[in-house]
């Protein structure tokens, strides 16, 4: 059985345990993703998020971590909210972010016994992660993590845009069938 999926449509919608909210290190909401998820699950979540302990001032999740709360009026039962990277060029340790906050999303679904979880193409959006980089990367974090894990049974790849969902299947189907 396949356990990585990926469909072109918006994530609010999905019926997983998890939806992973690419989000910003405030954790108060934005644009793009993150702003849909702030208003499909109503302004409990904003509550959430400010309860969350800070890092540092004003940082509830530094770039690269993972944080998870409740999802309220949302179908998901969780939102696990993940800071990616902002794209500058590749050299300012992107990658290794990116394959972070993929990684760091991924266990905090498994400690909480998740069997499913949905993700939107983290950073490549407003912040400009080159979309072939950034699924190879999503692709590769994801095949290794199931390798070693029975949860998430699972993992949903949401495309908001077919441009997307195409990176996500080429990278996919570069090396060979999903976990």
């Amino acid at each position: 059985m396949d356990r990585i999926r990926i469909i072109e449509g918006d994530l609010t919608l999905q019926h997983v345990d998890a939806i992973v909210n690419a989000a910003n290190e405030t954790l108060l909401g934005g644009g793009g993703v993150d702003g849909a998820i702030h208003r499909a699950a109503g302004p409990d979540l904003l509550d959430a998020c400010r309860a969350l302990a800070e890092a540092s001032p004003g940082v509830r999740c530094p770039t690269g971590e993972a944080r998870i709360t409740r999802g309220f009026d949302l179908k998901a039962r969780f939102v696990i909210h993940t800071v990616g990277p902002v794209w500058q060029g590749g050299s300012q340790g992107e990658p290794e972010l990116l394959a972070s906050a993929y990684r760091q999303s991924l266990e905090l679904a498994a400690q909480h016994g998740l069997r499913s979880v949905a993700f939107p193409a983290i950073s490549c959006g407003a912040y400009g992660y080159p979309q072939h980089l950034a699924s190879a990367i999503a692709i590769g974090e994801i095949r290794a993590f199931l390798a070693k894990h029975e949860l998430p049974e699972m993992v949903l790849l949401v495309a908001f845009r077919a441009d997307t969902a195409q990176a996500l299947r080429d990278s996919l189907a570069q090396d060979g069938p999903s976990s």
